[in-house]
C-alpha cells in the first residue's frame, strides 16, 4: 500500500498528515481555515486518496498555516509513491463548476514548476486568503517534486473558480499517480529516474 504518515512541527505550525493514495477518499481535516478545510475535502474526494490533516497554527497566520499544509502533503505524496514504478506520470483535466471552468495539467517528473493562471475577483472568499491559492500549490510542487499548471479557462464566481481548480487539481494527480498496467516495474521516463 501506498501510505506515508508525515508530521512537519516549526515555531509557526505543528501539523501531520496521513496518506493512502490506494484510499477511498475519505477524510479527516482540521486547518483552522474553514474554506480551505473544505477544499482539502474536495481534494480528498476527487483524487480517492485517504487523507487526515491536522493542524496546529502557533501563530494563528492563515498564510503559515496554507503553506505549511502544502508542504507536508506533497511531501507525504511524494514519499508514498516511492521509486514510482508502473505510474502513469502525466494526468490532466478540465472541470466545470457552474460557470467555472477549469485545466489542471500535472506531471510527477522530479522537476519543480507550478502556474497558477486565475482570475480571482475577491481578495477573500469566506475566510481564505486568495492571494495563497498560487503559493499553495507552488509549495505543494515543491514538495511533491513536480510540475503543475492550472488554468482559468472561464468563471466568475471567486469560489467556484478555486473549488473548480482544487477538484480538477485532484483527478488529474489521480490519473498521474494511478497504475499504467502495459508499464509495470518501469520507471515511466527513459533517463530511468524521475
Amino acid at each position: 500500500m501506498r501510505q506515508c504518515y508525515k508530521s512537519r512541527k516549526t515555531k509557526e505550525t505543528e501539523i501531520t498528515v496521513n496518506l493512502n493514495l490506494d484510499g477511498q477518499g475519505n477524510y479527516n481535516i482540521d486547518t483552522g481555515i474553514k474554506f480551505f478545510d473544505h477544499m482539502l475535502e474536495q481534494f480528498a474526494h476527487h483524487s480517492g486518496f485517504d487523507l487526515e490533516i491536522k493542524v496546529n497554527s502557533l501563530d494563528k497566520d492563515n498564510h503559515h498555516i496554507v503553506e505549511d499544509t502544502a508542504l507536508t502533503l506533497g511531501s507525504a505524496i511524494n514519499e508514498a509513491l516511492g521509486d514510482k514504478k508502473g505510474i502513469t506520470r502525466y494526468g490532466e483535466k478540465i472541470l466545470p463548476m457552474d460557470e467555472a471552468l477549469v485545466l489542471s495539467v500535472v506531471d510527477l517528473s522530479g522537476r519543480i514548476f507550478s502556474k497558477v493562471n486565475a482570475e480571482l475577483r475577491d481578495e477573500k472568499t469566506s475566510d481564505f486568503e486568495t492571494v495563497i491559492l498560487p503559493h499553495f500549490f507552488s509549495s505543494f510542487a515543491q514538495a511533491a517534486l513536480m510540475t503543475i499548471h492550472i488554468k482559468m479557462l472561464d468563471g466568475f464566481d471567486t469560489h467556484h473558480i478555486i473549488e473548480a481548480i482544487f477538484k480538477s487539481f485532484a483527478r488529474a494527480l489521480k490519473t498521474a499517480v494511478s497504475y499504467d498496467n502495459s508499464n509495470k516495474d518501469k520507471i515511466p521516463s527513459t533517463k530511468g529516474i524521475l
